[in-house]
């Protein structure tokens, strides 16, 4: 029965959180409202779910947050001197072909979305067999090591977030 109530916590409670931020004031009116879209909204679309994600390591979720959003803020600045400071000459570009140990859906969409996410990387395409995603990079002397860099950073992390 709770199941079926709620068959998706974690995207219920993503629901509550995003709706109280979009609506910026936080009032008794505003969490019932958020909570009752937190249970309509998954209920209405469990049955486009049939697969759902299992998550193995919920609490590295917080840990891989945390570094995104640091991996943003030191890109941004990364990007901001870039555009600034670099000839156009100077700026090398690369597309990196990612091969990809992930196998679930949901975690190589969270990879392509961390990957385009973060200022001066953007995910462009996967494969169709899901085993490689290609990446433009904005500048960098050294394509291996982005690539290097994204599989241990990010690949390895979801690899214990997903099975």
């Amino acid at each position: 029965m709770l199941r079926r109530l709620i068959p998706h916590p974690l995207v219920s409670l993503m629901l509550v959180f995003v709706w109280l931020a979009l609506v910026n004031k936080f009032t008794l009116g505003n969490l019932i409202l958020g909570s009752i879209m937190g249970l309509v909204v998954p209920m209405l679309t469990a049955a486009y779910w049939p697969d759902r994600p299992t998550i193995r390591r919920p609490f590295k979720i917080a840990e891989y947050v945390l570094i995104v959003i640091w991996d943003i803020i030191v890109a941004n600045v990364q990007v901001a001197w870039i555009i600034l400071f670099k000839r156009e000459a100077d700026i090398r570009s690369h597309w990196i072909p990612i091969p990809l140990e992930l196998t679930s859906a949901e975690a190589i969409t969270v990879l392509a979305g961390t990957i385009t996410m973060t200022p001066g990387t953007v995910s462009a395409t996967l494969s169709a067999d899901g085993s490689c995603i290609l990446v433009h990079c904005l500048h960098t002397d050294d394509p291996d090591g982005i690539r290097d860099e994204i599989k241990s950073r990010y690949e390895r992390r979801l690899k214990e977030i997903f099975p």
